[in-house]
């Protein structure tokens, strides 16, 4: 789980990737951008799969993924198995049923306007060897916004269900899906010759029925639902059945997406259309596309449209008239109808080629900009952050809006007291689109960018060749107790026990000072704090002393040097004996480093040449924090950014979904180190089918985490 304060700077990075010029894509070194694209999308995967609570719209993921594919496809030394370009994304939590799903659901690449659909046509024809004048048709269908679900019947009853998950695995969410009407528990399969199948489609709910649910919450006293989606992605997540179908679900079917005959052949060629496929789940009784009721400008719900054109107008209508639909909408799905020609298109490893989603506008409300506050972060940005006068906007309440840096406020003329118009981009991220001059009454005050840092009073400065103004003072409050909390994350020192909430406890109890009294902390007194206890005290000293020993790598992206990022930290580890030899280097030593640039180098040096760090170094050296070239530092083919990085694994037992070679390339390349005996020294036992000795030997020391296959897919599958 990310801390608060890391979540703060991944947005902040998101922000300044999405509003670069589009010329600067190259201007910085590839492997930097890169791996700030790769950290950015994981977390936003995080947010939107897991937490359902995104914090950017479906278009602006979109924009950073294409940056990502860019420098990939110029760069492909920098492609990494665990970009969020080669895997598709996970919804999966803890502690839940899961299982793999027959076929793999991969995502929708996504298109906004004509000239994306007419792109779209061009590539569907020229992958099918059809000539440019040809006409393809197309299935058209609304693109639901709920829960992706997938559901398998055999021999005619429904035997499982589950969440689209990693879209390899789900979670199981069978008794939850029983209690929806509109999904029938016996369908009459075997009459079209099919004994197993699954079918694709989506949990939401009614709008009318979701505004009475919170109606009724907000009686209670309860909390109410920010909007149907995340109320239907709830609901299907509820441990009591009978607490789901308390949530209004339905479920719309639109895709076969498996079926074989009672011998296994395949029986998905006996059918020449998409359209022809759904009539069959709409004879069968499944809610499907084809449902009547569309708008009251009478527009179907789906529609075969006999060409590209027919498509265009379609998706132009229906942004038009959405609101009259009964349920939440985010966009219409397009679709080569002709099963031969989808085969022909084939797939990506993120989408299928023969489709594509057409994404509505993003929604508009109007609001006042009440007051503007500045906050600072772990390199001395100062990020100004609108305060609005609560305004509902596609389904959330939105009051507050990071407004990026001063010359946005000036592009835009933003002043307080302003009416603003507010956007949620793709439905998700609020955006001041620009100020309603026209309704100004003279009380507006302009909006004054600090001169000093609000935290810390020092005089702020603004690089040439940036647009932030940052606070330059090392000790401001604001940026020690963010670094601090940075250092001991996950992906720096990766001390557990020492998360945010209990580095802000320490800091305000006047324990902490700077990241080097993380490593001197009286444990006594820790024990005697409530809510902690000797065993917390002890949890935490071991963890504490653990991290003394990680390699440099991880130490020096621990230290918040700007633009210093993991695979830069583990070039320059391998370079040098000790951290410290680093203060005699000259700016052109850096850049004989590939991919270390002018940028990065002359944030390093400066670093190194500041006797303040070079004192807290040496303290923490002092302290029993190792500064000195380990091997895992000599290792150039370790993956710093993998979800196993740090961890090390060993299978055992029958694997059902690969080969233990295959096994061991997938640990080694999600960063693990591989173990060849159970010790105190393994983290991670993979068990298969007919596990011996070694899984006795594993439970009896209770250190080792112990997953099964399909947890060790997934785990590998998780964004960083």
């Amino acid at each position: 789980m990310y801390s608060q304060t890391a979540q703060r700077a991944l947005y902040e990075l998101s922000k300044k990737l999405l509003f670069s010029p589009q010329a600067t894509l190259f201007a910085e070194p590839p492997v930097e951008r890169a791996e700030d694209l790769r950290n950015v999308l994981r977390y936003h995967e995080w947010r939107y799969y897991v937490g359902n609570d995104p914090v950017i719209s479906d278009f602006e993921y979109d924009q950073l993924y294409k940056q990502l594919e860019t420098i990939e496809a110029a760069n492909p030394q920098l492609v990494t198995q665990d970009s969020p370009t080669q895997r598709v994304g996970k919804d999966l939590t803890e502690n839940a049923p899961q299982v793999a799903h027959l076929t793999p659901m991969l995502s929708l690449d996504n298109s906004y306007n004509a000239a994306d659909l007419n792109d779209f046509d061009e590539s569907v024809k020229k992958l099918c060897g059809l000539e440019k004048d040809a006409e393809v048709e197309y299935c058209v269908e609304p693109k639901y916004d709920g829960g992706t679900i997938a559901l398998v019947y055999e021999n005619d009853r429904l035997t499982r269900a589950a969440t689209r998950g990693n879209g390899y695995v789900g979670e199981e969410i069978t008794a939850n899906i029983r209690t929806l009407r509109s999904v029938p528990l016996q369908a009459e399969f075997s009459k079209k010759g099919i004994f197993k199948v699954e079918l694709r489609g989506e949990a939401l709910i009614r709008k009318d029925i979701f505004e009475k649910i919170n109606r009724n919450r907000h009686e209670a006293g309860g909390t109410i639902f920010a909007n149907p989606r995340n109320a239907a992605t709830g609901g299907l997540r509820m441990k009591d059945p009978r607490e789901a179908a308390e949530r209004g679900l339905e479920a719309f079917l639109y895709q076969l997406g498996y079926a074989v005959d009672q011998e296994g052949n395949n029986v998905l060629d006996k059918f020449t259309s998409h359209h022809e496929s759904i009539h069959l789940l709409e004879s069968l009784s499944f809610k499907t596309p084809l449902a009547k009721g569309g708008t009251q400008q009478h527009l179907p719900a789906s529609k075969v449209c006999q060409n590209i054109g027919e498509v265009v107008q379609f998706c132009t209508d229906w942004q038009e008239y959405r609101d009259e639909y009964p349920y939440e909408l985010d966009g219409i799905v397009v679709k080569v109808n002709n099963l031969q020609l989808q085969e022909k298109c084939g797939f990506t490893s993120h989408h299928p080629r023969w489709a594509i989603a057409f994404k509505f506008k993003a929604r508009q409300a109007t609001t006042r900009l009440r007051d503007v506050e500045f906050q600072v972060g772990k390199t001395g940005a100062v990020t100004p952050v609108a305060k609005l006068e609560p305004v509902a906007l596609a389904g959330v309440i939105v009051q507050n809006v990071s407004m990026h840096n001063e010359e946005f406020i000036r592009s835009k003329d933003l002043r307080i007291g302003d009416q603003v118009l507010v956007e949620r981009a793709g439905d998700v991220i609020p955006y001041i689109v620009k100020s309603l001059v026209e309704l100004r009454n003279g009380s507006e005050q302009e909006i004054h960018y600090p001169k000093n840092c609000p935290v810390c009073h020092s005089v702020l400065v603004k690089p040439e060749d940036e647009a932030i103004w940052r606070c330059e003072n090392a000790e401001c409050e604001a940026q020690v107790l963010a670094r601090m909390v940075f250092h001991t994350s996950k992906h720096a020192m990766d001390i557990e026990g020492l998360g945010e909430s209990t580095i802000e406890k320490f800091f305000k109890l006047g324990w902490l000072h700077s990241i080097a009294d993380l490593y001197r902390l009286d444990y006594a007194q820790i024990a005697k704090l409530e809510g902690f206890g000797e065993k917390s005290a002890a949890n935490m000293k071991a963890a504490v002393e653990k991290a003394c020993k990680n390699p440099i790598l991880r130490l020096l992206h621990s230290l918040t040097i700007h633009h210093l990022g993991q695979r830069t930290s583990k070039l320059l580890a391998a370079e040098i004996e000790h951290v410290l030899n680093l203060k005699d280097w000259d700016l052109e030593k850096y850049q004989t480093i590939k991919d270390i640039g002018p940028v990065v180098a002359k944030n390093i040096f400066n670093f190194f040449q500041n006797p303040h760090n070079i004192d807290l170094l040496e303290t923490m050296e002092r302290l029993g924090v190792n500064l000195q070239q380990t091997e895992e530092d000599k290792r150039t083919d370790v993956n710093t950014d993998g979800p196993l990085y740090g961890k090390s694994i060993l299978f055992t037992g029958t694997l059902s979904q690969m080969t233990r070679e295959e096994a061991e390339k997938k640990a080694a390349a999600a960063g693990a180190s591989l173990m060849s005996a159970v010790s105190k020294h393994l983290s991670i036992l993979v068990v298969g089918e007919k596990a011996g000795s070694k899984l006795k030997k594993a439970q009896a020391l209770e250190t080792v985490e112990i997953w099964t296959e399909a947890e060790f897919l997934e785990r590998i599958s998780e964004p960083v």
